[in-house]
């Protein structure tokens, strides 16, 4: 018998101990894996290379809070910029109010949005069937599949936050990566429907003319209207989103937290199982020493099994995090944040599974091969 086949039949002599304990670390690990590929959404994702030119210019106080649209001249004029183009979230209901079913509505100018948001990618026709129609809705390709929103397609919205019902019809369908898993529609439609909405935006997309104009055109907006009754905050797309994301409270450093209560987790199950079995195997311990194994060679066995059922239980727990965060991004349709476990938080998840083993091993294991063989042998458990 093989050193590895050894190793492999010990781990699994008592299956149901075993297999619970796989089974809690790759629960664990599916926790992990989860909050890890939140976290990396939240916190590293740099989104697309063509954001590194954009901008978002905001209410300083509030989202709650809109600009007037004259601003958007204001900034036109401002050197380095290539493009404005405004935007503002509609809050409403699609169908019914299940998660599934919510996904962001943007009032825009079909006229400029294209030039702000060059990684949106539409057929040329569509986009000017787009313009022509008043009522006219680009959509992102996974939302139309989801939907099965076709070409000529009415999409009904019944708004909540705003006191107006829309009767959109299906234009274009673009596609961007990561997924923008938005529609957008005409800004004039909706002031035709709410006429206290006309004049004003929520925020303002800007194109700059490199990444190095970016910082100062943030800061010459601000300066613009530092002293006007509604001063603005300039930020780069991915500081916007995790401004939009932090008015839940501290996102990252909560999933952090937890990430960490998850491990000690492990290791507690991971380390009480171990020295259960091993404790249970002084004799055995004995009777490889009388054979000839050294005290080196006991020990790498039973850490071997330590290490090997927990990596195991991470491979699977890592899968089905992986598996909870697509399904998760789906079901909530999570726009600016695409969850995908990436291969540093596959490979991270793995080497936590096979850290907390060699943890949770080594001790009883070190303290089991040392056992002295007259001992050991007299030894009842």
């Amino acid at each position: 018998m093989t050193l590895a086949r050894f190793v492999t039949k010990n781990a699994f002599r008592n299956k149901r101990r075993s297999t619970l304990t796989m089974l809690s670390i790759a629960f664990s690990l599916l926790l992990l894996t989860f909050l890890m590929t939140l976290w990396h959404a939240f916190g590293v994702n740099e989104g697309s290379s063509e954001s590194a030119q954009r901008l978002v210019v905001r209410h300083r106080a509030s989202l709650m809070f809109n600009l007037p649209s004259y601003y958007r001249d204001k900034i036109r004029a401002v050197p380095g910029v290539v493009a404005v183009v405004p935007l503002s979230w509609f809050q409403g209901i699609y169908k019914d109010q299940k998660a599934g079913n919510y996904f962001a509505r943007f009032a825009t100018d079909p006229d400029e949005l294209l030039k702000v948001y060059r990684d949106m990618q539409i057929p040329d026709e569509q986009v000017k069937a787009w313009q022509r129609d008043r009522q006219g809705v680009i959509v992102d390709d996974t939302l139309a599949k989801n939907y099965g929103w076709k070409l000529g397609d009415r999409i009904f919205i019944q708004g909540d936050l705003y006191p107006a019902n829309l009767e959109l019809k299906v234009r274009g369908i673009f596609h961007s990566d990561p997924d923008n898993k938005s529609v957008y529609f005409n800004s004039k439609y909706l002031e035709e429907s709410l006429p206290s909405f006309k004049g004003q935006a929520e925020t303002f997309g800007i194109l700059t003319d490199s990444p190095a104009d970016v910082s100062k055109v943030a800061i010459a907006v601000d300066e613009m209207f530092h002293n006007s009754p509604q001063p603005t905050k300039t930020q780069t797309d991915k500081a916007f989103m995790l401004d939009f994301v932090n008015m839940l409270g501290n996102v990252k450093a909560f999933i952090l937290v937890i990430c960490l209560a998850v491990v000690f987790a492990i290791l507690l199950v991971s380390g009480n199982t171990m020295a259960m079995s091993i404790r249970e195997r002084t004799s055995e311990v004995a009777v490889l020493k009388a054979l000839g194994f050294t005290s080196s060679r006991v020990l790498s066995l039973f850490v071997s099994e330590a290490v090997g059922l927990s990596v195991v239980g991470g491979i699977i727990g890592a899968c089905l995090g992986e598996m909870l965060a697509y399904g998760f991004g789906r079901l909530v349709q999570l726009t600016f944040f695409p969850l995908t476990a990436t291969l540093g938080i596959w490979a991270v998840a793995v080497l936590t599974s096979g850290i907390v083993g060699l943890l949770s091993g080594v001790f009883p294991s070190y303290n089991a091969s040392r056992v002295d063989i007259v001992d050991g042998l007299r030894h009842i458990g």
